[in-house]
């Protein structure tokens, strides 16, 4: 195992309090090292812009003793350490991320409106670092959709420790789905794929041109999961404990994933690789939509560097080119 600790970002809000359990229970999962970690807001006259130079000490700070007495007495904990650090946490909690295996923070903590559904801080971490970042969702949370209702996947409930990943067979996120696959094993439950397709098709035509012919809705469908098929094949070789179950299904991704994570244990998502025109880090619209409405808990899983993934995408493009 890593011995990258998982950080547990809090600040003595009870979102914060759900994350670090959550943390603590991926740490012993992983037997890894736990880092509970607290970002004091930089000093007025400091710059916001700037991540601290060192480490602060932790003994004077009042959120982190709010912790240590939450822990103290608990059996089988894994090897926990603490660090307080000065700065804007928008700046700074990204950065924790690159020593660490994962960083798990609260939707929301202190700061801004009690009707965020979303926190600024919790918005900067999943899309800058660069580890896989872990918001937990305050409980409660109404996905919009009655469980087991019309938008849940069909054929099945989820057992509340399952892990739902989507699949886009357009462009498949390596890094995202190999993420899911080990947090299964480790789980022990089984992974539910999501692949959606556009339906209905858009068409646009200019003056004068003919209708395209009627697209056969369940070729595409088929199609559809024949592509989520090749592209797990490999994962489910590295993984073959871990049950991988392909719904294919109709319309808004970003609906299905919301839908499904009122029965899931967790939902993983993938961000947005760099682009030639677009080089600042960002999250797709599918991503947003997850991290804002789910009910369970998410993971935005950063891309793998594109040298680790340029042979996967020669392999596609001479296959889509054939």
């Amino acid at each position: 195992m890593s011995t990258q600790p998982v950080v547990a970002a809090v600040d003595g809000s009870d979102d914060s309090l759900r994350a670090l359990e959550w943390a603590l229970d991926t740490a012993h999962r992983r037997e890894a090292p736990l880092r509970v970690a607290h970002v004091r807001q930089y000093a007025l006259w400091g710059r916001p812009d700037a991540a601290p130079a060192g480490l602060p000490t932790t003994e004077d700070d009042p959120v982190l003793a709010l912790v240590r007495d939450r822990l103290e007495g608990r059996a089988g904990l894994p090897a926990v350490d603490f660090a307080a650090l000065d700065g804007a946490p928008g700046v700074v909690l990204p950065e924790l991320g690159s020593t660490a295996q994962l960083l798990v923070l609260g939707s929301r903590g202190r700061g801004g409106f009690t009707s965020l559904l979303l926190g600024s801080n919790s918005l900067a971490a999943a899309r800058d670092a660069e580890c896989p970042v872990i918001v937990v969702p305050r409980p409660g949370r109404d996905t919009g959709t009655p469980a087991g209702g019309t938008g849940t996947p069909a054929g099945g409930t989820r057992s509340g420790t399952g892990i739902v990943v989507g699949v886009n067979v357009d462009a498949p996120d390596e890094a995202t789905l190999a993420f899911a696959f080990r947090e299964a094993a480790l789980r022990g439950g089984g992974l539910h794929v999501l692949a959606a397709y556009p339906w209905p098709p858009q068409t646009w035509m200019l003056p004068g041109e003919m209708p395209a012919p009627q697209i056969d809705r369940s070729a595409v469908e088929h199609e559809t999961r024949v592509l989520a098929d090749g592209f797990l094949a490999p994962h489910r070789a590295r993984h073959p404990e871990v049950t991988a179950e392909i719904r294919v299904l109709p319309g808004d991704a970003a609906g299905h994933l919301v839908a499904a994570s009122q029965d899931a244990g967790l939902v993983v998502v993938g961000r947005h690789r760099r682009r030639l025109l677009a080089p600042a880090r960002m999250m797709g619209s599918v991503t947003q939509a997850v991290l804002l409405h789910a009910a369970s808990p998410v993971v935005v899983v950063p891309p793998a560097p594109p040298e680790e993934t340029a042979p996967e995408q020669g392999r596609g493009s001479s296959a889509r080119r054939s």
